[in-house]
């Protein structure tokens, strides 16, 4: 059978009476260049309803004039990522479908309870899938964090082509667009703790003390804090978004088939800026929170500023500042990990890209809280 070929991609509908089925023929230039213009994607768009109703179709993909991993891509989505009954196709042809159909995943539906079931196995059934589930973000949370490993170690050995203007646009926008809201937070944190321990240490005469527990506290446990909370709920939305939509509109899915690696171009990046900037964020945060409380201190309890700024250093160590910093690297890296492990999970839909990111902030300010309980309990006598 020879066909002329046409000068974009197509799709031929043949039905000859001897055969036992009709046959589709992909004809011209399944490549990205072909498949480039908006119409050529909307007639092949147009054709899917007449494939859907025909199960049985035979393909022959003999007479494609080009394919590269772009059309093959295209391909596979059209079939519904499952090879076709009845296939006719050259060698060279067969090898590139099938690196397309290995590098891109299946959607997987989340398992679902049985209907039916007794009273007694819901709930059985309902703690077996959480477990399953929990076990299976496990896994893929530690295989996360083993790629950034290997990434890290990668980009030690081959600095100059690290990916440092991905990096430097995440300490940008996670870091610098995030300085008027913690700013803010602080502040008000500052004075509404002041004036609330004022009203309790004014009636023991103990007003001095106000620098010592708003130093402790601000330094060692609310800023950083505060500031990972704000964090979580700002850029690590941002982080599962981003990913999430580059999920729905095919682009990791064209990374992985061009061989880019998802860890090392948009893992690593977030990683190493949150981990980065996130312990300057809490020292800003903790410093407005000190000039917040030393004003509302001035107000209230008459303490003036540069008694305040004297009395610091000897009522909080140096230590707990140290501490604080250094928790809040460890914050910073979790953010951008579970932000990514969300966004990488997303399915391609818009229901799917919702969920995850309100999943993301969920669970990224509830490690933040369990990460600083364990540190509290950890270093409970450092800086005391």
């Amino acid at each position: 059978m020879n066909v002329p070929s046409p000068s974009a991609a197509t799709l031929s509908f043949c039905d000859p009476p001897d055969a036992p089925a009709p046959s589709v023929l992909p004809l011209g230039p399944w490549t990205a260049a072909g498949l480039g213009r908006r119409e050529v994607i909307q007639a092949l768009d147009a054709a899917r309803p007449r494939l859907r109703g025909q199960p049985a179709l035979r393909w022959d993909l003999r007479e494609l004039a080009q394919l590269d991993h772009v059309g093959a891509q295209y391909l596979w989505h059209l079939w519904g990522r499952r090879w076709p009954k009845a296939l006719e196709l050259l060698p060279t042809h067969r090898q590139l479908i099938e690196r397309v159909a290995c590098l891109t995943p299946q959607d997987l539906a989340p398992p679902q309870a049985p209907m039916g079931q007794g009273l007694l196995q819901q709930p059985l059934l309902f703690l077996g899938t959480a477990a399953l589930y929990a076990w299976q973000h496990a896994q893929d949370f530690v295989q996360l964090l083993g790629q950034l490993v290997l990434d890290l170690k990668r980009l030690f050995t081959q600095l100059r082509d690290g990916p440092w203007r991905d990096v430097s646009g995440h300490l940008y926008q996670m870091g610098a667009k995030a300085i008027p809201i913690t700013a803010l937070v602080g502040f008000l944190i500052g004075v509404v703790l002041t004036y609330l321990m004022s009203l309790q240490l004014r009636q023991f005469g103990a007003d001095a003390f106000i620098v010592n527990i708003l130093g402790v506290s601000l330094i060692r446990e609310l800023g950083p804090m505060l500031a990972a909370i704000l964090v979580a709920g700002r850029s690590g939305s941002a982080i599962t978004a981003q990913i999430g939509v580059m999920r729905v509109t095919e682009e990791l899915d064209a990374m992985r088939v061009m061989g880019i690696p998802h860890g090392y171009r948009l893992v690593m990046p977030r990683a190493i800026a949150l981990a980065v900037v996130m312990p300057l964020i809490a020292l800003w945060t903790t410093l407005i929170g000190l000039l917040g409380g030393m004003l509302a201190a001035n107000v209230s309890l008459q303490i003036t500023a540069a008694y305040f700024m004297n009395a610091l250093p000897g009522a909080v160590k140096v230590a707990n500042l140290w501490l604080a910093m250094g928790k809040s690297a460890v914050f910073g890296l979790l953010i951008a990990l579970i932000g990514c492990h969300y966004g990488l999970r997303v399915e391609p839909n818009t229901d799917s890209l919702g969920h995850g990111t309100t999943s993301s902030v969920v669970t990224a300010i509830t490690m933040v809280i369990l990460v600083d309980a364990l540190f509290a309990i950890l270093f409970k006598n450092l800086g005391v």
